[in-house]
């Protein structure tokens, strides 16, 4: 399947596909099913999961409720990829099970970001201004 346009955004079948991942990868890790304390032990949200366009990659963005221990949550993921993908395929009904790949989700980061330099004075002085 080719993409429409050389936009480089995602094709439907991506999009539908990172989403089945996504609640899939949830409802393991919710779950506790994983054999690892210290993943069991940590609440992480998967907040998106994006494919390669061959859908051989599924990149996680992840965050450990309240944004904490970002580091421990990334290392026990990775630790454990090969558990959680073979967990995930179990309910997936793909030609092969995608190899997972983790990221902190930074989302919530940009937006206070972003939310912090619009209420600074000098961006409401230009916003006003014009």
């Amino acid at each position: 399947m080719s993409r429409r346009s050389g936009t480089g955004a995602p094709s439907q079948r991506q999009l539908r596909v990172g989403e089945l991942i996504r609640r899939t990868l949830s409802d393991v890790l919710n779950q506790g099913d994983i054999h690892d304390p210290e993943l069991n032990r940590l609440s992480i949200t998967v907040g998106e999961v994006r494919t390669s366009p061959d859908l051989r990659v599924a990149t996680a963005y992840v965050l450990p409720l309240g944004g904490e221990h970002r580091d421990e949550a990334l290392a026990a993921l990775r630790r454990n990829r090969g558990e959680l993908r073979r967990a995930i395929s179990k309910d997936l009904t793909l030609k092969f099970s995608p190899e997972l790949r983790f990221e902190i989700d930074d989302t919530f980061d940009r937006m206070d970001e972003t939310r912090r330099l619009f209420e600074s004075d000098a961006v409401r002085r230009d916003v006003e201004g014009e």
